[in-house]
C-alpha cells in the first residue's frame, strides 16, 4: 500500500513538473523569435491560400452568374447537388474516380512498402544508391511526359509492348491498348506505379533506418532468416508509419487525378476514363456552370473529409497510430 502511494505521488510529481517545463515565457518566445516568425509565415500562408478560397464554396449553393458575382447570385439551395445526384454521368463519373483512386491506393501503397523493404535489403551501396535514385527520378517527371512515353510504348505502330507480343507469337495482330475500356484502369495504375513508387518508398526508408540494428543482430544469433526478420522486426517497426499514410492517402480515393486521365483517355473509352475533375473542368468551365462545378467539389471534399475520420475513428478504437 505504502509502495503505490508512494507510486502516485512520483507520478504526480512528475506531471507537475511537465507542465512547469511546458510553460511558455517571454523570455522563450523572444528566444524563439526567428522559429515563431517562420511558423507564422507558413499559417498566414495557409490561412489566405487555403481558407479563405473557401468562402467560394457558396457558388454551390447559387444560381452563379459572373455579372451578379458571388454577393448577388440568387441562392438554390441544394438544386444543384440534386442535379448532380440525379445526373447519369455524374454517377459513372463518381464509380471511375472511386474504382481508380482505390487501385492506385492499393497498388502504389502496398508496392512502395514491399519496394522499400526490398531495397533495404540490398547490402552493397554500390548497387543501392543508383537503384533507388533511379526509381523515385519518375516523380519529376511532368504527366504529359509521362502519357507520351506509355502512348509510345504501347503504340499500335511502333511500339515496343506491341512487337514484343507479336514476335513473341503471343498475339497475332498489334494491340490499341488505348481502345479497350477494360485496359483503361489498370494503365492508369501502372502509370502511377512507374511514376510514385520510387518517390512514396523514401518515408518508409527512413522509418526502416530508425530501427535498433540491435533487434537485428539479436534476431541474427535466435537464427532468425532474412524473412523472419522482416516479419517479426521491420514491419512491426514501421507500422506506425503505414497506418499514418494509409490514414492520409484514403483521403484521397475521390482525388483520383486529373492528368493521366485526361491524356490518356479518348472517346472510346470516355466511360471509364472521366473523373470528377474532368467532370468539374467540363460542366464548370466549359459549359460556364460554376456553381455545379464548385457543388462537385465540395461533394468530393466532403466525402473525403468522411472517410478521413472514420478510419482514423477506426485506429483509435483498436490502438494505433491516428492523425489525431
Amino acid at each position: 500500500m505504502a509502495q503505490n502511494v508512494a507510486v502516485a505521488g512520483s507520478t504526480k510529481k512528475k506531471n507537475v513538473e511537465n507542465k512547469q517545463t511546458m510553460k511558455i515565457t517571454a523570455k522563450e518566445l523572444k528566444r524563439q523569435w526567428v522559429l515563431i516568425a517562420i511558423a507564422a509565415a507558413y499559417v498566414i500562408y495557409g490561412v489566405i491560400f487555403y481558407y479563405v478560397p473557401l468562402f467560394g464554396w457558396v457558388m454551390g449553393f447559387q444560381n452563379y452568374k459572373a455579372k451578379d458575382g458571388i454577393l448577388h447570385s440568387k441562392f438554390v439551395g441544394l438544386d444543384k447537388f440534386k442535379f448532380l445526384f440525379a445526373d447519369k454521368s455524374f454517377l459513372e463519373v463518381i464509380r471511375n474516380t472511386v474504382c481508380m483512386g482505390t487501385l492506385n491506393l492499393i497498388t502504389s501503397f502496398i508496392l512502395a512498402i514491399v519496394f522499400a523493404i526490398l531495397l533495404n535489403e540490398i547490402r552493397n551501396n554500390y548497387f543501392k544508391k543508383p537503384i533507388q535514385t533511379i526509381s523515385y527520378l519518375p516523380h519529376f517527371l511532368s504527366w504529359i511526359i509521362v502519357a507520351g512515353i506509355l502512348h509510345d510504348a504501347l503504340s499500335v505502330q511502333g511500339g515496343i509492348v506491341n512487337e514484343l507480343l507479336v514476335n513473341l507469337h503471343i498475339v497475332k495482330d498489334p494491340i490499341n491498348f488505348f481502345a479497350i475500356p477494360a485496359l483503361f484502369w489498370p494503365l492508369v495504375a501502372f502509370a502511377n506505379v512507374w511514376k510514385e513508387t520510387g518517390w512514396n518508398a523514401i518515408i518508409y526508408l527512413a522509418a526502416i533506418t530508425a530501427i535498433d540494428p540491435s533487434l537485428y543482430e539479436a534476431a541474427a544469433i535466435d537464427g532468425a532468416g532474412r524473412w523472419d526478420k522482416i516479419r517479426y522486426i521491420t514491419l512491426p517497426s514501421i507500422k506506425p508509419t503505414i497506418i499514418i499514410l494509409l490514414l492520409m492517402n484514403v483521403g484521397n480515393i475521390l482525388n483520383a487525378g486529373f492528368e493521366v486521365q485526361y491524356l490518356l483517355g479518348n472517346g472510346l473509352v470516355q466511360r471509364v476514363s472521366q473523373t470528377i475533375d474532368i467532370w468539374v473542368l467540363k460542366w464548370g468551365i466549359g459549359q460556364n456552370d460554376y456553381s455545379l462545378g464548385t457543388a462537385a467539389g465540395i461533394f468530393r471534399s466532403v466525402v473525403s473529409i468522411i472517410l478521413i475520420v472514420i478510419f482514423n475513428s477506426i485506429a483509435k478504437s483498436r490502438g494505433e497510430e491516428r492523425l489525431y
